[in-house]
């Protein structure tokens, strides 16, 4: 263990080796890390659902002597308290998740990520349930700057047609948030014959790192109701961002081309 890295990265390192009780309270803390500076011990544990003494484990688990250890290193970091309030404490929260996932990319190697999405001979883009939305999005921007980017499952479709149709040089990117279906680790193992596979999570996908190539994480907004997926759809627009730069004057004609297609069709209308 590398007992030099900040408080989340040794979280990230860490994830898939802590036990079932220990990944709940990284998730947790992930998701809002300041609340390592807001709450007691007692306060995490009751949160978590678990014991305080398994609260104080997870910490040394990580390499810290104790949480107090933990709080005095983010302090240093000038980690701000947020208030209480909860639209101000939402609105601060989704700031920190957006400026979380850009230092994850840059972190965890967004050239690399951006060279093979832009040599792949083809982009099978998997998402299923809420992920679904989002793994379309994915699709449709790219398809803006590249040919051969396609979507799958297909609506009431099955996918193992799919599966065995998988091309030399071809990359998987998989939309994977919590409350993923049964057959997701099973369709890990499938696309092992790709070139690459990239993974966009949250926390709880920490468990397939060694699954993947490339292990995208960002938090889900947890304060209100229903949960808020701002920073996966804005690490996705910083993806496509960093792909459209990358590829340069082909990606910049092809999206011009498209745009003509829409005026000749008349699919879009003037504003």
């Amino acid at each position: 263990m590398n007992n030099t890295l900040p408080f989340l990265q040794r979280i990230e390192q860490n994830y898939g080796e802590l036990p079932p009780s220990a990944r709940d309270i990284a998730t947790f803390l992930q998701n809002d890390p300041l609340l390592v500076l807001k709450l007691s011990t007692s306060d995490i544990a009751e949160a978590c659902n678990t014991s305080k003494a398994t609260v104080s484990r997870f910490f040394r688990q990580l390499g810290y002597e104790n949480h107090l250890v933990v709080k005095q290193e983010l302090r240093a970091q000038g980690q701000p308290i947020a208030s209480n309030k909860g639209d101000k404490r939402f609105l601060e929260g989704e700031y920190q998740r957006i400026k979380a996932a850009w230092e994850y990319l840059q972190r965890y190697g967004l050239e690399q990520i951006t060279e093979s999405i832009c040599n792949a001979d083809r982009i099978s883009i998997f998402g299923y349930r809420n992920s679904y939305p989002m793994a379309m999005h994915l699709q449709r921007q790219l398809l803006q700057l590249r040919d051969r980017v396609r979507l799958l499952p297909q609506p009431g479709q099955t996918i193992s047609e799919e599966l065995h149709g998988i091309v030399k040089g071809e990359v998987a990117i998989v939309v994977g948030f919590r409350r993923r279906p049964r057959v997701f680790k099973s369709l890990l193992t499938e696309l092992k014959k790709c070139t690459s596979i990239i993974l966009l999570t949250d926390s709880t996908g920490q468990i397939y790192k060694d699954d993947v190539d490339h292990l995208l994480v960002c938090s889900l907004g947890e304060e209100l109701a229903m949960d808020s997926y701002a920073a996966p759809m804005s690490m996705i627009s910083m993806l496509c961002h960093s792909v459209y730069n990358t590829l340069g004057e082909s990606a910049a004609e092809r999206s011009a081309a498209i745009s003509d297609g829409y005026r000749t069709l008349g699919e879009l209308e003037d504003i």
